[in-house]
């Protein structure tokens, strides 16, 4: 009885023993099963739902950090912004204002100027970053490139200033030489030498006004509304005209050449204006007693056959620095000379949106001291006739650069040099 007393009492002590260790086990088991493992941290550390999508479309470059300053997503173009670097985000300001958003939940917006990847000139890159909370735990920075923006509303602005200089020199001179007029009404030779000095600066005023008109109008106006086939000898010749009297002032002797029976596609005023431009140039940098020459050739291009016309003088040249703004409005490589001249700072800006808006281009190649070559190029009308192509190493090499290589060509002499 005893023994049987006993056994039970150890069977039950038995299974109170088992019903603790399962229990155990089983509250270890939850506790285990609650634990944050590394999958569920990198889970909770991802998006929420549909912002990916979302960011994906945005034309600003995203980045979204974490808790901890890691990026957990960023978009191609802040990697090619350079604003994320080995996972982290590479700009300080930047980063500061993550912090302070995820502190107090406030959204920052500033603008910056970055250095610019890859370049030694020591370029900025202007943008504008924003950064707001997304979520309790993350923080998404949106940053837009504003370099381009800038740039525009530059030359925008030095385009009114320029203009309204231009235009406050010659009104300035003449309302001081109607006063000299006026002063000097007894003297009739004082009064002939104020008139002519306000006839000039008239002329100059008259010829900025029709610049900025003939510039407003080849950029507002589809040129291939009206276009028609063009000779190019007819422009060329033209062209010469236009500067006949200042070639023949400065004894400039000028020569017509190359390829005859050239025809491009086109509003004939705008190419006649353009090229008129370049010969203009042409006589008005180049010293006395030398040669202009204009040429035209065909050139056989991958994407349709183009027609080159190339303007070349023996002038001062450009240097390299200043070979890259010569096409911007009123830049001037030399603003004393330019005045001498009469120019406006217009012509090259004309040719280039002409030779644009016609689905062409201008190229130039000069050198400092020797001359410069200011070609347009521009396709050609109508199916292109058997000619020896030209290609485009050669066409680089030659450039025209060397007037007196226009063989069978129409010179228009200057009168004779007295001794």
């Amino acid at each position: 009885m005893d023994v049987n007393a006993a056994v039970a009492a150890l069977a039950a002590i038995a299974g109170a023993c088992t019903g603790v260790i399962a229990m155990l086990a089983f509250r270890w088991s939850e506790r285990d099963q609650a634990r944050p493992t590394r999958s569920s941290l990198h889970t909770e550390a991802g998006l929420p739902p549909g912002v990916d999508t979302v960011l994906s479309v945005l034309r600003s470059s995203a980045v979204v950090l974490d808790e901890s300053d890691s990026v957990v997503k960023a978009s191609s173009a802040a990697y090619a912004l350079g604003l994320v670097r080995g996972g982290k985000l590479a700009v300080d300001p930047m980063l500061h204002m993550a912090r302070d958003t995820r502190r107090d939940g406030e959204i920052r917006q500033v603008e910056l100027d970055l250095p610019r990847r890859g370049t030694g000139r020591g370029e900025a890159l202007a943008v504008s970053a924003r950064v707001a909370p997304l979520g309790s735990r993350l923080v998404l920075l949106l940053v837009e490139d504003l370099t381009e923006a800038r740039r525009i509303e530059a030359v925008r602005r030095d385009f009114v200033a320029n203009v309204s200089h231009e235009l406050k020199t010659p009104t300035g001179a003449l309302s001081l030489l109607s006063e000299a007029v006026m002063d000097a009404s007894d003297d009739p030779e004082a009064v002939t030498r104020f008139a002519g000095r306000m006839q000039i600066e008239a002329t100059r005023l008259t010829n900025l006004v029709q610049e900025l008109i003939d510039l407003s109008r080849v950029q507002n106006d589809d040129p291939l509304e009206d276009a028609e086939p063009v000779r190019v000898d007819e422009l060329v010749a033209e062209a010469i005209d236009r500067s006949r009297h200042a070639a023949s002032t400065k004894q400039i002797t000028m020569a017509a050449g190359g390829a005859a029976d050239l025809r491009v596609w086109g509003n004939r005023g705008q190419l006649a204006a353009a090229l008129g431009n370049l010969v203009e140039n042409a006589v008005n940098y180049s010293p006395a007693r030398t040669r202009v020459g204009v040429a035209a050739r065909h050139v056989a291009a991958p994407g349709g056959d183009l027609i080159e016309i190339a303007v070349t003088d023996q002038g001062i040249g450009i240097s390299e620095k200043d070979r890259e703004r010569v096409f911007e409005r009123f830049y001037r490589v030399d603003p004393a000379r330019s005045r001498a001249t009469g120019g406006t700072g217009l012509g090259l800006a004309i040719v280039k949106h002409v030779a644009a808006s016609h689905g062409g281009e201008v190229t130039m190649w000069s050198s400092e001291g020797q001359g410069s070559t200011f070609t347009l190029r521009l396709p050609e009308a109508g199916a292109g006739r058997d000619r020896t192509p030209t290609g485009p190493d050669e066409v680089a090499q030659r450039r025209f650069h060397d007037v007196n290589d226009l063989d069978q060509s129409t010179e228009i002499p200057a009168p004779e040099v007295l001794p």
